[in-house]
Protein backbone atom coordinates (compact mmCIF):
# COMPACT_ATOMS: atom_id res chain seq x y z
CA UNK A 1 0.00 0.00 0.00
CA UNK A 2 1.56 3.27 -1.06
CA UNK A 3 0.76 6.85 -0.09
CA UNK A 4 -1.01 7.22 -3.43
CA UNK A 5 -3.25 4.30 -2.50
CA UNK A 6 -3.98 5.57 1.00
CA UNK A 7 -7.59 6.36 0.19
CA UNK A 8 -8.32 2.90 -1.17
CA UNK A 9 -9.88 0.22 0.97
CA UNK A 10 -7.10 -2.31 0.40
CA UNK A 11 -6.05 -5.02 2.77
CA UNK A 12 -2.31 -4.98 3.47
CA UNK A 13 -1.04 -8.26 2.11
CA UNK A 14 1.06 -10.79 3.94
CA UNK A 15 2.19 -14.29 3.19
CA UNK A 16 0.87 -16.17 6.10
CA UNK A 17 2.45 -17.93 9.03
CA UNK A 18 4.76 -19.90 6.90
CA UNK A 19 5.92 -17.08 4.71
CA UNK A 20 6.09 -15.05 7.83
CA UNK A 21 9.39 -16.28 9.09
CA UNK A 22 12.63 -16.71 7.34
CA UNK A 23 15.43 -18.61 8.90
CA UNK A 24 17.91 -16.69 6.78
CA UNK A 25 21.22 -17.61 5.15
CA UNK A 26 23.32 -20.07 7.08
CA UNK A 27 26.80 -21.47 6.94
CA UNK A 28 27.70 -24.90 5.64
CA UNK A 29 28.78 -26.43 8.97
CA UNK A 30 25.50 -28.34 9.17
CA UNK A 31 25.59 -29.40 5.55
CA UNK A 32 23.32 -26.67 4.26
CA UNK A 33 24.12 -24.32 1.41
CA UNK A 34 25.69 -21.15 2.83
CA UNK A 35 23.35 -19.05 0.67
CA UNK A 36 20.25 -21.15 1.26
CA UNK A 37 17.31 -19.41 2.89
CA UNK A 38 14.55 -21.37 4.56
CA UNK A 39 11.12 -20.68 5.91
CA UNK A 40 9.38 -22.48 8.74
CA UNK A 41 6.14 -24.15 7.63
CA UNK A 42 5.22 -26.44 10.50
CA UNK A 43 5.95 -27.74 13.98
CA UNK A 44 5.97 -31.43 14.88
CA UNK A 45 3.70 -31.68 17.91
CA UNK A 46 3.63 -35.44 18.32
CA UNK A 47 3.80 -38.91 16.79
CA UNK A 48 0.96 -41.17 15.70
CA UNK A 49 1.08 -44.92 15.30
CA UNK A 50 4.00 -47.15 14.37
CA UNK A 51 4.54 -46.20 10.73
CA UNK A 52 6.27 -42.85 11.14
CA UNK A 53 3.28 -40.51 11.04
CA UNK A 54 3.75 -37.18 12.84
CA UNK A 55 1.20 -34.63 13.99
CA UNK A 56 2.09 -31.25 12.50
CA UNK A 57 0.91 -27.82 13.54
CA UNK A 58 0.70 -25.96 10.23
CA UNK A 59 2.49 -22.60 10.23
CA UNK A 60 1.85 -21.65 6.62
CA UNK A 61 -1.08 -20.41 4.59
CA UNK A 62 0.19 -22.30 1.53
CA UNK A 63 -1.27 -25.84 1.73
CA UNK A 64 0.94 -26.99 -1.15
CA UNK A 65 3.90 -27.03 1.25
CA UNK A 66 2.64 -30.44 2.39
CA UNK A 67 1.67 -31.87 -0.99
CA UNK A 68 2.91 -35.38 -1.73
CA UNK A 69 6.43 -35.08 -3.12
CA UNK A 70 7.25 -31.85 -1.29
CA UNK A 71 10.63 -31.83 0.44
CA UNK A 72 10.92 -30.41 3.95
CA UNK A 73 13.86 -30.28 6.35
CA UNK A 74 14.15 -30.40 10.14
CA UNK A 75 15.14 -26.97 11.40
CA UNK A 76 18.87 -26.33 11.00
CA UNK A 77 19.56 -29.74 9.46
CA UNK A 78 20.15 -30.87 5.86
CA UNK A 79 18.12 -34.12 6.14
CA UNK A 80 15.44 -34.24 3.44
CA UNK A 81 11.91 -35.20 4.48
CA UNK A 82 9.87 -36.13 1.41
CA UNK A 83 6.12 -36.06 2.03
CA UNK A 84 4.40 -39.31 1.01
CA UNK A 85 1.06 -38.59 2.68
CA UNK A 86 -0.64 -35.70 4.46
CA UNK A 87 -4.14 -35.89 5.91
CA UNK A 88 -6.26 -33.53 7.94
CA UNK A 89 -5.91 -34.21 11.65
CA UNK A 90 -7.60 -31.20 13.30
CA UNK A 91 -6.26 -28.81 14.23
CA UNK A 92 -3.30 -29.78 12.03
CA UNK A 93 -2.08 -32.50 9.68
CA UNK A 94 -0.95 -36.09 9.98
CA UNK A 95 2.16 -36.37 7.79
CA UNK A 96 4.44 -39.25 6.76
CA UNK A 97 7.88 -38.99 5.14
CA UNK A 98 9.58 -41.40 2.74
CA UNK A 99 12.86 -41.30 4.63
CA UNK A 100 11.32 -42.15 8.02
CA UNK A 101 9.03 -45.14 7.93
CA UNK A 102 8.92 -46.11 11.61
CA UNK A 103 7.99 -44.53 14.90
CA UNK A 104 11.59 -44.79 16.06
CA UNK A 105 12.79 -42.92 12.96
CA UNK A 106 10.60 -39.89 13.65
CA UNK A 107 11.15 -39.69 17.41
CA UNK A 108 13.93 -37.13 16.89
CA UNK A 109 11.49 -34.86 15.01
CA UNK A 110 9.23 -34.38 18.01
CA UNK A 111 9.19 -30.68 18.89
CA UNK A 112 11.14 -29.74 15.75
CA UNK A 113 10.18 -27.03 13.29
CA UNK A 114 9.90 -28.06 9.64
CA UNK A 115 11.43 -25.82 7.01
CA UNK A 116 11.32 -25.41 3.23
CA UNK A 117 13.94 -23.86 1.02
CA UNK A 118 12.79 -20.50 -0.29
CA UNK A 119 11.93 -20.70 -3.96
CA UNK A 120 10.29 -17.99 -6.03
CA UNK A 121 10.22 -14.46 -4.61
CA UNK A 122 7.00 -13.05 -3.20
CA UNK A 123 4.76 -11.04 -5.52
CA UNK A 124 5.23 -7.29 -5.52
CA UNK A 125 3.77 -5.67 -2.43
CA UNK A 126 3.99 -8.85 -0.33
CA UNK A 127 6.24 -9.20 2.71
CA UNK A 128 7.33 -11.91 5.07
CA UNK A 129 6.22 -11.46 8.66
CA UNK A 130 9.80 -11.24 9.88
CA UNK A 131 10.25 -8.16 7.68
CA UNK A 132 7.65 -6.34 9.79
CA UNK A 133 9.40 -6.85 13.11
CA UNK A 134 10.52 -3.57 14.73
CA UNK A 135 9.04 -1.43 11.95
CA UNK A 136 7.89 1.90 13.36
CA UNK A 137 4.14 2.49 13.41
CA UNK A 138 2.81 6.04 13.53
CA UNK A 139 -0.52 7.73 12.97
CA UNK A 140 -1.39 10.02 10.09
CA UNK A 141 -0.99 12.86 12.63
CA UNK A 142 2.58 11.85 13.31
CA UNK A 143 2.17 10.20 16.73
CA UNK A 144 4.56 7.27 17.18
CA UNK A 145 2.65 4.26 18.51
CA UNK A 146 5.61 1.92 18.82
CA UNK A 147 7.08 -0.89 16.76
CA UNK A 148 5.66 -4.12 15.38
CA UNK A 149 6.49 -6.83 17.91
CA UNK A 150 4.39 -9.69 16.54
CA UNK A 151 1.91 -10.67 13.83
CA UNK A 152 -0.92 -13.17 14.13
CA UNK A 153 -3.89 -14.34 12.12
CA UNK A 154 -7.47 -13.48 13.02
CA UNK A 155 -9.93 -15.19 10.70
CA UNK A 156 -8.93 -14.40 7.13
CA UNK A 157 -6.87 -11.35 8.10
CA UNK A 158 -3.81 -10.44 10.08
CA UNK A 159 -3.21 -8.29 13.13
CA UNK A 160 -0.02 -6.39 13.99
CA UNK A 161 0.93 -6.26 17.66
CA UNK A 162 2.48 -2.85 18.32
CA UNK A 163 4.45 -2.15 21.49
CA UNK A 164 6.73 0.49 22.90
CA UNK A 165 4.59 3.63 22.61
CA UNK A 166 2.93 5.69 25.33
CA UNK A 167 -0.41 4.00 24.71
CA UNK A 168 0.97 0.58 25.60
CA UNK A 169 0.27 -2.49 23.50
CA UNK A 170 -2.01 -1.92 20.51
CA UNK A 171 -3.58 -4.41 18.10
CA UNK A 172 -3.68 -3.05 14.56
CA UNK A 173 -5.84 -4.93 12.01
CA UNK A 174 -4.05 -5.19 8.66
CA UNK A 175 -6.90 -3.72 6.62
CA UNK A 176 -6.97 -0.74 4.30
CA UNK A 177 -9.39 1.25 6.43
CA UNK A 178 -6.81 1.25 9.23
CA UNK A 179 -3.42 0.97 7.54
CA UNK A 180 -3.06 4.04 5.33
CA UNK A 181 0.54 3.50 4.24
CA UNK A 182 2.44 0.23 4.29
CA UNK A 183 6.17 0.41 3.56
CA UNK A 184 7.99 -2.03 5.88
CA UNK A 185 11.20 -1.99 3.88
CA UNK A 186 11.29 1.78 4.22
CA UNK A 187 10.72 1.41 7.95
CA UNK A 188 7.22 2.82 8.25
CA UNK A 189 3.61 1.83 8.69
CA UNK A 190 1.10 4.66 8.94
CA UNK A 191 -2.32 4.06 10.49
CA UNK A 192 -5.53 6.02 10.92
CA UNK A 193 -5.90 6.99 14.59
CA UNK A 194 -9.67 7.44 14.31
CA UNK A 195 -10.10 3.98 12.80
CA UNK A 196 -8.29 2.61 15.86
CA UNK A 197 -10.43 4.74 18.17
CA UNK A 198 -7.36 6.68 19.32
CA UNK A 199 -9.22 9.97 19.46
CA UNK A 200 -7.74 11.13 22.77
CA UNK A 201 -4.07 12.14 22.84
CA UNK A 202 -1.79 9.82 24.78
CA UNK A 203 -1.04 10.95 28.30
CA UNK A 204 2.27 10.62 30.10
CA UNK A 205 1.88 8.43 33.14
CA UNK A 206 4.18 6.89 35.67
CA UNK A 207 4.63 3.16 35.12
CA UNK A 208 2.67 1.01 37.52
CA UNK A 209 4.69 -1.25 39.82
CA UNK A 210 4.84 -4.78 38.49
CA UNK A 211 4.07 -7.70 40.80
CA UNK A 212 6.97 -10.02 41.44
CA UNK A 213 6.75 -13.06 39.24
CA UNK A 214 6.97 -16.47 40.84
CA UNK A 215 8.58 -17.94 37.80
CA UNK A 216 9.47 -17.39 34.17
CA UNK A 217 6.78 -17.61 31.56
CA UNK A 218 7.20 -17.61 27.81
CA UNK A 219 5.57 -14.73 26.00
CA UNK A 220 3.29 -16.26 23.39
CA UNK A 221 3.21 -12.92 21.61
CA UNK A 222 6.76 -13.41 20.35
CA UNK A 223 6.04 -16.54 18.36
CA UNK A 224 6.04 -14.99 14.92
CA UNK A 225 9.13 -12.86 15.22
CA UNK A 226 11.76 -14.09 12.86
CA UNK A 227 10.75 -17.72 12.71
CA UNK A 228 7.47 -18.40 10.98
CA UNK A 229 6.78 -18.63 7.27
CA UNK A 230 3.94 -16.10 7.10
CA UNK A 231 3.84 -13.32 4.58
CA UNK A 232 1.93 -10.10 4.11
CA UNK A 233 1.32 -7.95 1.06
CA UNK A 234 0.14 -4.34 0.43
CA UNK A 235 -0.08 -4.81 4.03
CA UNK A 236 0.89 -8.18 3.00
CA UNK A 237 3.34 -9.86 5.27
CA UNK A 238 4.77 -13.36 5.58
CA UNK A 239 5.87 -15.32 9.06
CA UNK A 240 6.72 -18.79 11.17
Amino acid sequence: MSSEDSSREETPRSTGPEEGSAAGPTGSADGRDAHEERLVVGLVRGIHGLKGAVRVEVLTDDPSRFDVGSVLHPEGRPDPLTVISAHQDPPGLLVRFAERATREAVESLRGSYLEVVVGEPLPEGAYYWHELMEVLVRTTDGEELGQVADVFRAGEGEVFVVRGGRRGELLVPAVGSVVREFAPRDGRIVVDAQALALDEPAEESAPEPRPRSRGRRADAGTRAAGRRDDASGSSSASGR
